[in-house]
């Protein structure tokens, strides 16, 4: 039986491009998403073996999704960037993904990654190890100071949606997506919007 896994970028030619290179390899794409909302509906649906996203998506980010998707399904996920800065890197991995597979590497190692994944195992990009191995040596680069919540919440507020917005979307009141958002300016040090999509920007949570 071929390896089934979903599919998740917020670009659709991207993803056909891998979707025909892992089609190739005789693994079964099953499903395409084009935020992490999208995956985590399709990964509860279709329960395939391996999640495969990118790490900058609309609404939730890859990271954020496959967190959820790891602890509510116990799916495991590849994640694919261009990003190779420990702090990327060591926080994907903390949040329970176990395949990093940098985008200019995906040609050569996606399936390999995928093949690794679905077996129990760990994989890590050409290019990604050292930075592991320094970010370990560097603890501090990957210290989070904010909540899950509050990162979907600093991920959407980057993205242009209001307190009353990102309330509705999130399914929580008004009163608390203020207070969200005053929690994020407090623990930040940030006094206004700007700081809060330029942090976002910084930390690979949202994208121009």
């Amino acid at each position: 039986m071929p390896i089934r896994v979903v599919l998740a970028d917020d670009h659709a030619m991207f993803r056909e491009g891998l979707r025909l290179l892992l089609e190739r390899a005789g693994i079964a794409v099953v499903g395409e998403a084009e935020n992490g909302v999208e995956l985590i509906a399709l990964a509860r649906s279709l329960r395939p073996q391996v999640v495969i996203t990118d790490m900058s998506m609309p609404l939730m980010n890859g990271i954020e999704a496959a967190a959820a998707i790891k602890q509510e399904l116990g799916i495991p996920s590849i994640l694919l960037t261009m990003h190779t800065d420990p702090q990327y890197v060591l926080r994907a991995m903390s949040t329970g993904i176990v395949g990093y597979v940098l985008k200019s590497k995906a040609s050569g190692c996606l399936v390999e990654a995928v093949q690794e994944v679905s077996r129990g195992n760990v994989y890590l990009s050409p290019g990604a190890s050292n930075t592991v191995l320094r970010g370990m040596l560097t603890k501090s680069e990957i210290e989070e100071p904010l909540t899950a919540r509050e990162r979907q919440v600093l991920q959407l507020i980057a993205e242009g949606y209001t307190t009353k917005e990102l309330a509705h979307f999130m399914t929580i009141t008004v009163r608390t997506g203020e207070s969200h958002r005053a929690s994020l300016m407090d623990k930040l040090n940030i006094h206004n919007t700007a700081g809060l999509v330029r942090y976002a920007l910084k930390q690979g949570l949202a994208q121009l």
